[in-house]
């Protein structure tokens, strides 16, 4: 199949959809088929265009087989304003779709998001080139807005998004989503549930694996680890996680000098926490760039405990990429998240961890405690984590199972409006 992937994250960005979108589409490459990607000028999670993208409106490169086609975006600054939000999704999608447009006439299109407004374009390559179009939901735009405070649920931006999200189910002809949990409130806003399909987003379990503490763990030496018990959270730092709650932690477990909370981020947001930590007097907290994405199996390979954290206002589906990061690494998990939860779900499902509430620093700080007083406890976990991705959120089984909807959406393809434009029809 010729599959087009459109997706405003991608490789060299680190964290969030890319990794995984550079995956997918280096996996289906492999397979035989040929994929272009559609994207935004790399800046995540710094929001600034990376040094050497900067200055360029539109740029093709290939990478391990994938056509990748960038278009220029409006970045302002690491904490975009709403306006600037606005105009960085309005740019993108209207620089990428020339993009899409000319290239090679695709077989299906994939598309992500957030960000929300890339429907439109989408919608209209697929309409245009009469090609089938799937939706990949990571997170509903406007229940995750509302729940943190960026949308009021009566106001005219709410009904935008709403009419929006609506707008992108109605044309693609599937909706893929990343846990069961995102299924009724999608049939609450009209999507048929036979439209839509479950695949978990997945990790390389042969790239993500356990990897040693001793002397080997390079990670543990460079930051004076070796014989602590390591509390680590890696990734984006945002309104949702809320890591003032592990620093408010880590504050009260100070007299056990053994425990170390590591905190790995955005250099932008790490002045705040760093502010944070000296209020509370959290000097047992560690506040540490992101690393190379090739030392990311040993940096959570230095890790006895990985943190999971979410606020409580956040959505009851939302899925941290991070769970099966965390479970293949073989790590012990510490879920700060809501009981009734999607996040809680897959914690406890996977046997690979332990479920405390949200913004709750004394049940986080006994339970982290709890864990350092019985190691065979955390092996265990860690054991059971790494089992439970290997079977459940493999890479292979979710190539697969995406081939398998693309193949199914293709069997019976409609001409396009071109085609019958040129037909006399």
């Amino acid at each position: 199949m010729r599959i087009l992937i459109y997706s405003y994250n991608y490789h060299p960005e680190p964290i969030g959809i890319a990794p995984l979108m550079t995956e997918l589409a280096e996996g289906l490459v492999k397979r035989g088929h040929q994929v272009r990607v559609v994207t935004g000028m790399p800046n995540y999670p710094q929001r600034r265009i990376y040094d050497e993208y900067q200055g360029k409106f539109y740029l093709t490169e290939e990478r391990n087989g994938v056509t990748i086609e960038r278009s220029y975006v409006r970045i302002k600054g690491p904490h975009p304003s709403l306006l600037d939000r606005l105009l960085l999704d309005g740019s993108f999608m209207v620089t990428s779709f020339p993009l899409a447009f000319k290239g090679w006439r695709p077989d299906v299109i994939l598309s992500t998001s957030p960000p929300l407004p890339i429907c439109v374009p989408v919608a209209l390559c697929g309409w245009l080139r009469g090609v089938p179009v799937v939706l990949n939901i990571q997170d509903i735009v406007s229940e995750a807005g509302s729940r943190v405070g960026l949308l009021k649920t009566t106001g005219q931006l709410s009904r935008a998004v709403d009419a929006l999200e609506k707008f992108a189910y109605r044309t693609a002809q599937r909706v893929s989503v990343i846990d069961d949990g995102f299924k009724p409130k999608l049939v609450s806003q009209g999507v048929p549930e036979s439209k839509v399909v479950t695949i978990a987003n997945w990790v390389d379990v042969n790239f993500i694996r356990p990897w040693p503490q001793d002397l080997e763990n390079q990670f543990r030496r460079d930051n004076q680890l070796d014989g602590k018990f390591v509390v680590l959270y890696a990734g984006n730092i945002a309104l949702t996680q809320g890591l003032e709650t592990a620093i408010k932690a880590a504050a009260q477990l100070q007299q056990i000098r053994e425990i170390a909370f590591v905190i790995v981020g955005e250099k932008s947001a790490l002045g705040k926490l760093q502010s944070f930590c000296s209020t509370h007097k959290a000097d047992n907290v560690l506040l540490l760039p992101f690393q190379p994405r090739e030392k990311l199996p040993e940096m959570l390979g230095a890790a006895d405990v990985g943190l999971v954290l979410q606020k409580e206002r956040v959505t009851d589906f939302n899925l941290p990429s991070k769970i099966p990061v965390l479970l293949a690494s073989g790590r012990a998990i510490v879920g700060s998240v809501l009981a009734r939860g999607t996040a809680a779900k897959a914690i406890k499902n996977s046997g690979g961890g332990v479920v405390v509430a949200p913004e709750d620093p004394q049940a986080l700080a006994d339970q982290i405690e709890k864990l350092y007083h019985d190691r065979d406890l955390v092996n265990r976990l860690g054991e059971q984590g790494r089992n439970y991705a290997m079977a459940h959120y493999s890479f292979e089984q979710a190539l697969t199972q995406y081939e398998a909807v693309f193949a199914a959406l293709t069997e019976k393809k409609p001409n396009s409006l071109l085609d019958r434009i040129s037909e006399g029809r």
